[in-house]
């Protein structure tokens, strides 16, 4: 008795079913654990793992926080750039989060900050205003200034920096420019009124418009939105890296430039030459890919694990 056409095209589908279960779920790969295990390769399979005293430290692939866990700098290491790879409920405040690669998803007209009613610990910045903040930060730990276009202050003396933007109100053209301006808001300054420590907007007035600060919770969206340039130069001492974060939050790499305003303080730190740890720098600096693509990059995570054997931290 012949077998159906239904049962031998399911015994068909069971035999190619175990000969792809063979072949893709044990040869093959059984092919690439082997592979990955010739020298040269095995490395690089394995994670790129970096061990400190015969312990798993971390990977050569993931950034790492040089903290104290609070976000203050350790001074005896170089500094990654900024990360949003943090989980939600702040357990991690530096980012760097591997099981959470994120990124700020803010572009460049995120200008306007939003300025919270009742509490200024819960203002949101914008991606200007967070640029300018960590310039700021990073001028005053490295000694540099910290200027840059569109942004308050800046150097290390400055309490704070943010976006410098004005909310222009008054009556409209066809265009929807602002000509004649009725009232001036600063919009991400809400300046304090304190008699003994008052505060005035970045710019005092703007087509013969007194400035004014912001007051929390008032809504400025009628107003034209002008960012104020300054004259704070584009080639500004705070690299680009130091101040945004990577795509993914978890890059350890940092521009030479970046590493190169950080020398002097690593060297204090550890009571070397800055020679020394410019050369470590230079160690650990790759050029472009295939010798055209991208820029030079310094792993901050080997070069920092690299110093604490060759020039340990003493203090």
């Amino acid at each position: 008795m012949r077998m159906s056409t239904w049962i031998r095209q399911h015994i068909a589908a069971l035999r190619a079913l175990l000969v792809l279960t063979v072949i893709t779920g044990i040869i093959y790969p059984a092919v690439v654990l082997g592979i990955s295990q010739i020298p040269g390769l095995k490395d690089k399979a394995d994670g790129s793992l970096i061990t400190k005293d015969g312990k798993l430290v971390g990977s050569s692939l993931i950034g790492q926080a040089f903290t104290d866990g609070k976000g203050n700098a350790l001074v005896q290491y170089f500094q990654t750039r900024p990360s949003n790879s943090a989980p939600s409920d702040g357990s991690i405040p530096d980012g760097y989060d591997p099981t959470n690669s994120s990124f700020g998803n803010m572009g460049p007209e995120s200008i306007v900050d939003t300025l919270d009613p009742a509490d200024p610990k819960k203002d949101k910045q914008a991606l200007l205003s967070t640029v300018c903040s960590r310039s700021l930060a990073v001028a005053t730990l490295e000694g540099v200034d910290g200027h840059r276009p569109f942004c308050t202050g800046g150097s290390p003396t400055d309490s704070a920096s943010v976006g410098s933007v004005l909310a222009v109100i008054g009556p409209r053209d066809a265009h929807g420019n602002v000509e004649h301006p009725t009232k001036v808001i600063s919009v991400n300054e809400a300046c304090s009124t304190d008699p003994k420590n008052p505060t005035k907007p970045f710019q005092q007035a703007y087509q013969g418009v007194t400035v004014e600060c912001a007051q929390r919770g008032v809504d400025y969206s009628d107003g034209q939105i002008v960012p104020i340039r300054g004259d704070a130069s584009v080639d500004t001492a705070v690299p680009t890296d130091a101040v945004t974060a990577s795509g993914s939050g978890l890059d350890p790499q940092i521009s030479p430039a970046y590493a190169a305003i950080q020398v002097a303080r690593v060297a204090k730190a550890r009571g070397v030459s800055d020679d020394q740890i410019k050369a470590m720098v230079d160690s650990h600096t790759t050029g472009r890919a295939l010798g055209f693509m991208g820029e030079k990059t310094v792993n901050v995570v080997q070069l920092n694990y690299d110093l604490d054997s060759k020039y340990p931290f003493k203090g």
